[in-house]
């Protein structure tokens, strides 16, 4: 994913769920995930795909049972 890529995706998920502490965060490596985190909290990855001419990006959100638990 390009760097205009990441930038205008991670605005596009700010704008979408009204949160300017999300930030994607390129990998050191290369062709690895590009990580989604609000603030210093991992939330998921995104996944650029093309086929066909088309691109897209698809969003991975990770939710821990961990997690869950400290809900209740």
């Amino acid at each position: 994913m390009t760097q205009a890529e990441l930038a205008a995706v991670q605005a596009h998920l700010r704008r979408l769920f009204d949160n300017q502490r999300i930030a994607l965060v390129a990998p050191s490596r290369r062709n690895a995930s590009i990580e989604i985190r609000i603030g210093e909290e991992f939330v998921g990855t995104v996944h650029r795909d093309e086929e066909d001419g088309d691109v897209s990006y698809a969003v991975q959100i990770v939710v821990l049972a961990e997690d869950l638990a400290q809900m209740n």
